[in-house]
């Protein structure tokens, strides 16, 4: 039996007595989450963590907020990326929110470039923790407080230190690979 959209197929297990029967599914596959995961639109921020003057930063569209008391926010980022040891030794990290004209900007910091080629001639301000992109959406400032294995990512959940709103007004989202403004 083929499930909504063509998705896996269910079936109800034989019922082991009048009041109960069991459900099995076929595990979804990556490939499949990521062409569903595709379709669903996702802010983009550029994460920044800076560890005694080492840099970098990378493009993430998997921030969220968790909880306004206390303040809360989420990011998953993959075990492979460049940052991703950094960040963990960091404790800590800035999000700039990016704006609708910032696309270059989110291509550039997706890349995987070397981050001495990622900031040249990007236009940044210092922040508390570690370089903002200037003209974003907004900024925020954050302390990680845990760390949750998630396969090949991480999660990190962070208390937000600081937030900032920026002179966008427009938001840059990523659909189906390619950027929009909402």
């Amino acid at each position: 039996m083929a499930g909504v959209f063509g998705g896996p197929s269910c079936l109800a297990a034989p019922p082991r007595t009048q009041l109960r029967s069991v459900a099995f599914c076929r595990m979804a596959t990556g490939d499949e989450l990521r062409t569903l995961m595709r379709l669903w639109p996702h802010g983009v921020s550029i994460l920044s963590v800076d560890v005694e003057g080492d840099r970098m930063g990378v493009t993430v569209s998997s921030l969220v907020s968790l909880s306004l008391e206390p303040p809360l926010i989420g990011v998953s980022i993959g075990k492979d990326a460049s940052c991703y040891e950094l960040l963990r030794s960091a404790g800590r990290f800035a999000v700039s929110l990016l704006g609708s004209e910032q696309e270059e900007l989110a291509r550039r910091f997706a890349a995987g470039y070397p981050p001495i080629v990622h900031w040249q001639g990007v236009p940044t301000r210092e922040g508390q923790i570690a370089p903002l992109i200037e003209g974003a959406l907004g900024w925020i400032e954050a302390e990680t407080q845990t760390e949750a294995d998630a396969g090949d990512h991480t999660f990190f959940i962070a208390d937000v230190l600081s937030i900032e709103h920026g002179p966008s007004h427009h938001a840059l989202v990523y659909r189906e690979t390619t950027y929009h403004s909402v």
